[in-house]
């Protein structure tokens, strides 16, 4: 974000000079009055200038459009997005060609591209924290569809079996999905274990808890 200080004759007249400088309209600034200045006598003698603060307003939006357009280019690929912003969360909607390339293994890449786009956005602590969701083709819902049977199938297994099984390496938000998924499952419990990047879910048999 860009601060200037202005002075002017009043406040008035230095907003006016710090939105013509800034070349921005008066909604996308904040103004901080530094000095409200006094005219002296006979608005001559004793006069001071009014001095205010003027702050270009975050963007975040414009900045996230700018910054992965131009990650998306340098990839190769020719994307649309759609960005909506709601209660302190920012949604990107990729969608066009090449979009298997903007996924990457099992989410990788797109999970990549959200954690940057969080950091470009964020980079000033004195903001408010926005929150990047980042999809494309419906990727997001449909990951959550293969975690939830994945989680129920194998929990099946594990009954049947009373077995321990250990799932793929997965992110914190996908191993999330498996934990809540089988929280209240009264025949097994869920443990993550391993070292990131390469964390997993274990799904074990209840009988376990109660054998220790």
């Amino acid at each position: 974000m860009k601060t200037i200080e202005v002075n002017g004759r009043t406040v008035d007249e230095a907003l006016e000079t710090a939105l013509k400088e800034l070349k921005v309209d008066k909604d996308k600034v904040t103004v901080e009055i530094v000095d409200e200045g006094s005219r002296g006598f006979l608005n001559l003698i004793g006069a001071k200038p009014a001095r205010i603060k003027v702050t270009v307003k975050r963007n975040a939006a414009e900045d996230v459009r700018v910054f992965l357009h131009d990650v998306l280019e340098a990839m190769g690929v020719n994307a649309k997005l759609d960005i909506k912003e709601e209660k302190g969360v920012l949604s990107i909607n990729i969608s066009g060609d090449k979009m298997g390339l903007v996924i990457g293994y099992r989410g990788e890449t797109l999970d990549s591209l959200q954690y940057l786009t969080s950091l470009v956005i964020n980079k000033n602590h004195e903001d408010e924290y926005i929150r990047v969701s980042l999809d494309t083709e419906n990727y997001r819902q449909k990951r959550e569809e293969t975690l939830i049977k994945v989680a129920q199938k194998t929990a099946y297994k594990v009954r049947k079996s009373g077995r321990a099984y250990k799932l793929e390496p997965m992110n914190p938000y996908e191993r999330r999905i498996i934990h809540n998924t089988l929280g209240q499952n009264k025949k097994v419990y869920t443990e993550s274990e391993g070292v990131e990047p390469n964390r997993y879910v274990v799904i074990k048999p209840k009988e376990e808890i109660l054998a220790k």
